[in-house]
């Protein structure tokens, strides 16, 4: 998968291939001096600013006419404090290239997404998560940030240090600043268990709760036009490592849940009413397994296949019932759905716009491959999940504006309090954060 955002003649477009945007200038900083010096310019001349990473983003959150940074420059670790168990790294480097750096140090970070070709900026600001009944979101793992404020100033923030911008700027969706250090709580490394396995969806929903409390990190997928789910539960084990095999690795990450399932797509997208038909053999393609690797071996897998997606965080006590509305919704309508539905959870966290903030939460995201007509899916979708006082994932698509958000996030008020402060003249201001956020 590539994952870099393509630009040409001066455009740029995220990853998945909906958002566009033709800034006024790009600048690639190679110091924070530099960087802070950009965005003093871009006030004298009246332009606002926004900085991108690999544009995993399926909203436009870093979508600009202004002023466009791009952090690849700013990359690598500053430093490790052992005693501490932190890790300082610049705003601008790929989560692969951290988990890569710290594994070669015997470290770890606690938890992690699905993937990791975004930059570590780019996936806290967003809210980036992965699954996991005691720990959170990448953010949730934050210890310290430095940012760049909108009068080009340099503000460091920790739980001591500017504690209410630190609440704030975990996730800060880049309206607080442009970020570029952040200092991560890690660990000394461990080895997880991997056990995946097909599991009927009534199971599943049954036995959730107990799915939920007696693993570590527990996330499912379901085939929409069946009755089928495959699982996987990953818990800290002593050992020994037994990592996927090679062939077998190939075999199953690549071929069938790449290659094949890229054809599958290809094939229904031609013909929509084959969908349900090759959901039924892709339900059934995969077998159970089981593997002990490292955390971010674990974690993260590739994702070859592009699409579209968008996904709300739900009360944890409230996604059985929400699944079953969806399905039912499926069923009772002409639509034909080729991708899995994910189902992953988190604890509740204290970060002001976190998704997880101040409630245990369950994640439904719902994905359309690349060029088809996602829109009436995703609007059935939404409107239940809404129903369910969902929270939109701020990286990817939704249609909910500040005045929504205000009512399912307690703290709202005390983040656009903040970006008043910090940013009055909205520097950092897009379409998006004009939406979400409000004037």
């Amino acid at each position: 998968m590539s994952s870099t955002a393509s630009g040409k003649s001066g455009t740029w477009r995220n990853w998945g291939g909906n958002v566009a945007s033709r800034p006024a200038r790009e600048v690639t900083p190679a110091s924070v001096d530099e960087l802070a010096a950009a965005v003093r310019r871009a006030a004298e001349d009246g332009l606002t600013v926004k900085a991108v990473g690999t544009g995993h983003s399926f909203t436009s959150i870093a979508a600009t006419d202004g002023v466009l940074i791009r952090p690849q420059l700013l990359t690598g670790i500053r430093n490790i404090d052992r005693d501490a168990l932190t890790v300082t790294v610049e705003a601008g480097t790929p989560l692969k290239r951290l988990n890569l750096a710290l594994a070669r140090e015997g470290l770890s970070l606690t938890n992690m997404g699905d993937i990791m070709e975004q930059t570590v900026s780019g996936a806290v600001s967003t809210g980036t998560h992965g699954t996991g009944r005691e720990s959170a979101s990448i953010a949730a793992q934050i210890k310290g940030l430095e940012l760049v404020t909108a009068d080009g100033s340099v503000l460091n923030c920790s739980e001591k240090e500017n504690p209410e911008v630190f609440a704030a700027a975990r996730i800060g969706l880049g309206a607080l600043g442009v970020i570029t250090a952040i200092t991560f709580a890690v660990e000394p490394i461990f080895l997880l268990t991997a056990r995946e396995e097909p599991m009927p969806l009534d199971k599943v929903l049954a036995d959730f709760d107990e799915l939920w409390a007696e693993n570590e990190h527990f996330e499912f997928y379901w085939f929409p036009h069946t009755g089928s789910t495959n699982t996987k539960r990953n818990n800290r084990s002593a050992g020994p490592r037994r990592p996927v095999g090679q062939l077998a690795g190939w075999f199953e990450d690549e071929l069938l849940s790449n290659g094949v399932f890229q054809a599958a797509q290809w094939v229904g997208r031609a013909v929509p009413a084959t969908i349900p038909a090759i959901a039924q053999v892709s339900s059934k393609a995969l077998s159970a397994r089981g593997y002990t690797d490292i955390p971010y071996k674990v974690f993260t897998s590739p994702r070859r296949v592009r699409f579209v997606e968008m996904e709300y965080a739900v009360p944890r006590e409230a996604v059985t019932e929400t699944l079953r509305e969806l399905k039912a919704m499926i069923e009772h309508s002409p639509l034909r759905i080729s991708f899995p539905v994910e189902v992953r959870m988190a604890p509740a966290d204290d970060i002001t716009l976190s998704t997880a903030s101040g409630r245990d939460s369950a994640y439904v995201a719902v994905h359309m491959v690349k060029g088809s007509p996602y829109q009436g899916y995703f609007t059935a979708a939404e409107r239940i999940l809404t129903a369910h006082e969902g929270r939109p994932h701020w990286g990817k698509i939704h249609t909910r504006d500040a005045e929504y958000l205000a009512g399912v996030y307690p703290r709202f008020g005390e983040f656009t309090a903040l970006r008043d402060r910090l940013d009055p003249d909205r520097r950092f201001q897009n379409d998006y954060l004009r939406r979400v956020l409000g004037q």
